[in-house]
């Protein structure tokens, strides 16, 4: 992986955007993405990815080729490269990095304007299964989201929009309370304690900037909820699930998210 290009400054016009929860490299479910959104929302241009992107950028210059769409900003999440990334966004601080012709690697923290919105993307979130991962090679530290990415955060002010990977902890969404609470997947005491200081820095962030929607993926369920305050956070699945693509209007921060049957009608009409 190269960078292609730097900027530090991100004003985008788009009306509309789509939002895509986790892709883990998933070329089928990329593939079918491309279909689903040139069918869907034709005069969409921008996707803003959640995180655990991992996927090859040529790639998705290809698959994306004959679509409308021209930018791709990915919101890093805990599974990515980190090993080739890191020395990307090392060498110019603050800046989003251009990785093919449409992908875009945001900084961490960064910060759009979008239909004059202003979006904060934080990336980062800790691997539950890193016990299960091997040092270097599936795993590695830069995944975390530390003190000097929540304060640099902060310092920014407050934001309408806010991206993560890492859900906030006491978050409103009653389907990620479930999750957390039942852990499916028997993961160890120790990696459950790194991820609840996770989502204790996302909160404080969240608490600090006070955005009217914060959207993130990594618990691989799909919901939303509004805290007391009336801030709200919509959970992105994963590829393949229910709820990984919504359609976001930055003039009223609604999402339009179309069902699994709606995704393979537009992405397979003849079949």
């Amino acid at each position: 992986m190269e960078a292609l290009e730097y900027t530090d400054r991100i004003v985008l016009d788009d009306q509309r955007v789509a939002v895509c929860g986790d892709w883990h490299g998933n070329v089928g479910w990329v593939r079918t993405l491309a279909r689903v959104i040139s069918a869907l929302a034709p005069d969409v241009t921008t996707i803003l990815q959640l995180g655990d992107w991992w996927i090859d950028p040529a790639l998705t210059d290809e698959i994306f080729a004959d679509t409308n769409i021209d930018r791709i900003y990915v919101t890093l999440g805990n599974h990515e490269p980190w090993s080739e990334i890191t020395p990307l966004l090392d060498e110019r601080p603050g800046e989003a990095v251009r990785v093919s012709r449409i992908t875009w690697l945001l900084p961490r923290p960064a910060r759009l304007v979008v239909a004059g919105r202003s979006v904060l993307s934080l990336g980062g979130a800790a691997s539950v299964d890193r016990l299960w991962r091997i040092n270097g090679a599936g795993w590695w530290p830069d995944e975390a989201i530390t003190d000097n990415h929540v304060e640099a955060a902060i310092a920014g002010g407050p934001t309408d929009v806010m991206l993560t990977h890492q859900s906030p902890a006491r978050t409103p969404v009653r389907a990620v309370r479930q999750v957390l609470r039942a852990n499916p997947m028997g993961f160890p005491d120790e990696t459950l304690a790194e991820s609840k200081e996770s989502r204790e820095r996302v909160a404080q962030v969240w608490d600090a900037v006070r955005p009217e929607l914060l959207m993130h993926g990594h618990m691989h369920v799909a919901g939303g909820g509004a805290t007391d305050d009336g801030r709200r956070v919509a959970s992105f699945g994963r590829d393949t699930q229910e709820g990984s693509l919504a359609i976001l209007n930055l003039r009223t921060l609604r999402l339009e998210t179309p069902s699994i049957r709606q995704i393979r009608s537009a992405a397979f009409p003849d079949g």
